[in-house]
């Protein structure tokens, strides 16, 4: 594993396919995310493509296209989607998921506008599909997101896996249940009927609050308790080029620095695992039905 830029592995150890969110979003982030890839600190990143920085971001993410999985964060909550004209603030589209859904048709129609503006910058299809704020699971999108993956890409031997924002027994808490209850249930089995592949387990999940300490603290929780195959999402980012909007920017700095140092190899020791990527934990899809 160490030539495919990931940390080497002990035999009988288990992967987990550790993601930073929100490429693109800032320079800051961007760099961040660049730099722990470097290091072989990540198996995958999610992209932001509505943002304006998303194209030129993309460049020199490709010096690192064999080390980790580039995947579409699917945006429907930031402000750059308010600004294409389909956004809506978080409560807002939590609220329109639960009272009816989204249209579908007009969900397929952002779904497939972002696809493209990936395609276009990356010059290939996703390696995977999650959503900013989890949206990837909402009523309407869902549904929209996987007649979407199935048509472009159905016919690929490897195709897009999705995340399912469901956090494993034991890390259930008030906030990861209002995301699993949100679609997570409904987002898998409809994946399942069209052959797409699922990481059906996220940790990562807290409230952005505390110190770096604490967040050491919670990575090596999340790392001992996550089954094999688990995503652990992270939010990482300089503070140089940093969006000074931005409500999570010092807990961005937090987690680079755990993850960045010593706290990420030590907790991935004394969990027993590794960082591997979901294309290849994920690749092996269930046929495609009619």
């Amino acid at each position: 594993m160490a030539g495919d830029g990931l940390m080497p592995a002990a035999p009988g150890d288990k992967p987990i396919v550790l993601c930073a969110d929100d490429y693109a979003q800032d320079a800051g982030i961007s760099a961040g995310i660049r730099a722990l890839a470097a290091q072989g600190r990540l198996s995958a990143t999610s992209a932001m493509v509505l943002s304006p920085r998303w194209r030129e971001d993309a460049a020199p993410l490709r010096d690192l296209r064999g080390q980790l999985d580039v995947g579409l964060h699917l945006d429907w909550t930031s402000p750059f989607a308010i600004a294409a004209g389909h956004g809506l603030p978080l409560g807002a589209a939590m609220r329109r998921a639960l009272l009816g859904g989204f249209d579908g048709a007009a969900a397929r129609g952002v779904i497939e506008r972002q696809l493209d503006a990936f395609e276009a910058a990356w010059g290939a299809p996703p390696d995977h599909v999650d959503g900013h704020q989890h949206v990837q699971q909402f009523a309407g999108i869902r549904q929209a997101l996987v007649g979407a993956l199935r048509q472009r890409y159905g016919a690929h031997a490897l195709r897009p896996w999705l995340r399912i924002s469901r956090a494993p027994r034991g890390q259930r808490d008030l906030k990861a249940w209002v995301i699993a209850a949100l679609g997570a249930d409904a987002l898998e089995k409809i994946a399942a009927r069209a052959g797409l592949p699922c990481a059906t387990a996220l940790t990562g999940i807290y409230g952005f609050d505390g110190d770096t300490a604490g967040y050491a603290r919670r990575l090596a929780v999340w790392l001992a308790a996550a089954p094999a195959g688990t995503v652990l999402m992270c939010h990482p980012g300089l503070a140089k080029g940093a969006a000074a909007d931005d409500p999570i920017a010092a807990a961005r700095q937090r987690e680079w620095h755990c993850l960045a140092g010593d706290d990420l190899p030590r907790a991935l020791a004394l969990a027993g695992a590794r960082v591997a990527r979901g294309s290849a934990l994920y690749s092996a899809a269930p046929a495609l039905n009619p």
